[in-house]
């Protein structure tokens, strides 16, 4: 049998949760539902962090909202403290479902993921 792929976009994972039940019946081969972000997933955590002992992972740890994940994060918009970044990146749909499915059961999944706000 033929396999087809999909690669949809959900708000959070119970969404995407939600709707990996349903595609279960269809008997994919194939999910994972995945979590992402426009700096990787390896961020380091930035506890104890003090800057008047200059005890800082950089510049991006005092100014950006999650930890230091190195020379990425500080380039980007938000570490000045001047600008929040705008509305770029991953942000709203960060949360990743990948599907494999037969051929015959593609465009059921395809409906039963958007019924459940999924976009691709």
């Amino acid at each position: 049998m033929a396999e087809k792929s999909i690669l949809a976009y959900f708000k959070s994972p119970e969404e995407a949760e939600g709707v990996s039940r349903k595609l279960q019946s269809l008997r994919v081969a194939e999910l994972s539902i995945d979590r992402f972000s426009r700096f990787g997933a390896a961020h380091a955590e930035a506890s104890g962090i003090n800057p008047v002992t200059g005890d800082i992972a950089g510049m991006a740890s005092l100014t950006a909202e999650s930890a230091y994940t190195g020379i990425l994060r500080a380039a980007d918009t938000s570490a000045s403290g001047m600008s929040h970044g705008g509305d770029g990146g991953p942000t709203g749909r960060n949360i990743l479902l990948t599907v494999v499915v037969n051929a015959e059961t593609y465009e059921q999944a395809l409906e039963l993921i958007e019924e459940a706000g999924g976009t691709f």
